[in-house]
Order: C-alpha cells, then structure tokens, then sequence
C-alpha cells in the first residue's frame, strides 16, 4: 500500500541527513565541472542537481541549455563520483536522462500541479520502474491532495526509491518569502504518509540567499530527512535565479552550523508533558461540541423566527473581543483569529444545513 512506503531516493545509511546540491542551470560545461568539484570537495553533498530544461514564468529568459547539459553531468558524476539529477518534465526528458546515465529525476511544482503531465511522466517510468529514484515536489498552489495525487501515479508506475519535496506554495500577494512554506501542509504530508523520506527546498522557498540558512534551521528543527540546495560557483553571474543561489563553501558552512535532530523517545518528563496536553485536548474537542450544541440551537432559533443565518455585525464583535481576550493570555493574533474563522465556518455551515432541511 502507498502508506507502506517507501525505500527512499537516497537511503540515509547513517548518516543524519541527506544533502542534495548543485546551480539552478546547467549553463556551461566549464561551470558544472567546477561546482561539482567544490561541493564534491566540502565533504556534505550526497547528489549533485542541475536544471537542464528549464520552465520559466515568462518568455524570453534563460530556458536551459538543454540536452547537450546532460553531458556535462556525466562528465561531472565521472569527475567527482557524485550521483546526478535533474528535472524532467515529459516523456521525453525521461528517456534522454535514462540515456545518459542520470541518477535521479525529479518533478518540478508546476509539473506535480498537472496530473495529465505527471501520469505521461509515471507512463514512461513504469516501463523501467528500478531506473530512477524519483522526487516529487509539492504542487505550486497548497494542495496536499494534489502532491499525494502525483506521488500516487509514480508509485502505481512501479517506482519504489521515491520521495518528496518541499519547496513552499505559491501566494498571491505580498511575501517575506518567494514561496511561503506553510509548514502545516508537509507536516500532514508525513502524517499521511509517514514512511516518505521529506527533504526541504529552502531555496525556492525563501527565494533569497539570506533565507536560506533560517529555513534549512527550521526544517531541521521540524524533523525533514534532508535537503536540496541550489549552489552555483558564481551565483551573482548566474543564468537564473541568482538571488537563491550560494557558493560551494557557503553550503559547507551552513550546513556546519546546522544541528541534525534525533527522533530517539521522549523522556520522562516529556511523556508527561505530552499526557497532559492529550487530556487537554480531550477537553478542548468536549468544549467544541457543546459550542456547536449551542450554534445548532441558535440556528433553529433563527430558522423558527424568519433571521438570517449569517450576522457580520456579531462576528466582527466576536473577534474583536476574543482576539484581544487572546492576546491577553500570550496567543498570536493571527492565530486566534484563524481558529475563531474556522469555528465560525463550521457554525454557519451547520446551520445552513439545518435551513436547507427545513
């Protein structure tokens, strides 16, 4: 079964984590015999990734160098001993990179957001399903289904060295991040999943080389399995996405800095810890039911005297109160007022129910 899963891409072998890294594109022979050789050299990276067609938002930028790359990845796995990956996203590319002795393939966001592209990638795969170790990276729009949707086709393929990316979520609107992360989604990934090995994309997701260092620290806080980086040996001159880019001995002294977290089990005193919150749980989804109780009685109420189910003038008195009670108490506003939206969805949605019944 999928939840079974899955012999990852890259098996850990003891070591804590799994680094992948490499430029964005592969621009010149020159540049990927380099790079590889300075990552190679740091002693840290387990893969070493380059993009060689490359889907740009708009026309006009630099697109990949396209086939005559995949050379010079084998030239560069020959050189240094580093197993390669690149993206793939059609049969096409799946049967050049088969070609020349390529390691790993990976689907990119937009390709994961297209099932039609990913099943005519999972076709070709399941004509050599042992091939590849195959990465999936989470849909550009936050949409888990989606993402386990994509993994789904590459595991009915036949494919078994399989594991996930996260690179963030597209949103529109202004960002401290090029992809926020919205870490809830992988996490519930995992749950879903919980035999996929997880590697974060902090590249993508920060989409500056500043953020790079912050977020590879949370992921590793979070538990994820590895991480994929992009490295450039002149990232100011790159070809595409210069700002994200970091050089061979800036990776080395991130990661140096970084502190794997063991999943090991909890001590005594966290077991207690954790019974407590289980019992305050327990409470917390008895106090939600009587309040839906109470919701269900008011709607009635309402459906018996002829009043509309939706009163904007209460709920915004309801979290001004509340969300400054909160706030009161330590707890982020934003987050009060997330819960309070839910609860107030799930009221009116019950309600509405109830109306249509009647």
């Amino acid at each position: 079964m999928l939840t079974d899963i899955i012999p990852a891409v890259l098996p850990m072998h003891g070591k804590a984590k799994v680094i992948i890294a490499g430029p964005c594109s592969a621009e010149s022979r020159e540049q990927i015999i380099e790079t590889a050789s300075a990552l190679n050299a740091t002693g840290k990276v387990d893969l070493f990734r380059a993009g060689i067609w490359k889907p740009r938002t708009r026309p006009g930028g630099f697109e990949g160098c396209g086939s005559k790359g995949l050379e010079w990845l084998r030239e560069a796995k020959a050189a240094t001993g580093l197993k390669t990956a690149i993206e793939v996203a059609s049969a096409a590319h799946v049967k050049e990179a088969a070609d020349s002795d390529i390691d790993v393939i990976w689907l990119g966001a937009r390709t994961t957001t297209n099932p039609f592209a990913v099943q005519e990638i999972a076709d070709t795969l399941s004509e050599m399903p042992d091939r590849f170790g195959v990465l999936v990276k989470n849909p550009a729009n936050p949409d888990i289904d989606l993402w386990i949707g994509a993994i789904h086709r590459i595991y009915n393929a036949g494919v078994r060295r399989l594991s996930a990316i996260h690179r963030g979520f597209s949103v529109y609107g202004p960002s401290p991040y090029r992809n926020p992360p919205q870490w809830h989604i992988p996490i519930e990934l995992h749950r879903r999943l919980p035999g996929i090995q997880l590697i974060f994309d902090p590249s993508h997701t920060g989409g500056k080389r500043e953020l790079v260092r912050p977020l590879a620290r949370e992921a590793y806080e979070l538990g994820f399995d590895g991480l994929i980086i992009e490295s450039h040996c002149n990232p100011q001159c790159a070809l595409s996405d210069a700002a994200q880019q970091i050089t061979p001995a800036e990776l080395k002294e991130l990661l140096d800095t970084l502190i794997p977290k063991q999943a090991g089990e909890p001590t005594t005193r966290m077991a207690e810890l954790r019974s407590r919150i289980d019992c305050l749980d327990s409470r917390l989804l008895e106090i939600i039911a009587q309040r839906m109780a109470l919701t269900d009685e008011i709607g009635q109420l309402k459906l018996d005297n002829g009043i509309a189910v939706l009163q904007p003038q209460r709920y915004e008195t309801l979290m001004e109160t509340r969300v400054a009670e909160a706030e009161s108490y330590g707890i982020d506003r934003r987050f009060i007022s997330s819960l309070l939206a839910t609860l107030h969805e799930e009221s009116v949605r019950r309600q509405l129910a109830l109306h249509k019944a009647n």
